[in-house]
């Protein structure tokens, strides 16, 4: 029934596992690194639109020396966030003058909702979520 044919080549059962293996060990060393870079890509929409934001609020308190009664409303519409980008992120400003820019996640946003990303004033550095590895829960601003 089976001849063994002479000459024959091809891949024995071992060398076809083996290179199984070997994929399968890159892919793991791989996805993580990967998964890594869209995190960052996706925190980087929202500190471009920190960075409008805050450039808005920086114009207004040069002007009129307050950003009272200057809304996030109003800094939103001034730096002409793109759709997608407001869909994505709720902003909030924490103090008069600033001292604290967040951005949170929404539920339409790729990789869910409650992802945090800010901007501290005092420190002048982004933080949350794709900036910093090892981000504490406790960490998130409420």
């Amino acid at each position: 029934m089976f001849k063994k044919v002479k000459n024959a080549k091809g891949f024995s059962l071992i060398e076809l596992l083996v290179v199984v293996v070997i994929i399968a060990v890159l892919a793991a060393i791989a996805v993580p690194i990967y998964m890594q870079y869209v995190k960052q890509a996706r925190a980087t929409e929202a500190q471009s639109a920190i960075a409008a934001i805050r450039s808005s609020y920086r114009i207004h308190y040069q002007t009129f020396a307050t950003t009272e009664g200057y809304t996030i409303e109003d800094a939103m519409s001034s730096a002409k966030l793109g759709k997608r980008t407001e869909k994505n992120w709720e902003f909030e400003v924490v103090g008069n003058p600033p001292t604290k820019y967040i951005a949170t996640s929404t539920a339409d946003f790729p990789q869910g909702e409650g992802k945090q990303v800010w901007y501290d004033v005092e420190d002048a550095e982004y933080h949350g979520y794709g900036i910093d590895e090892e981000l504490d829960e406790d960490e998130i601003i409420e």
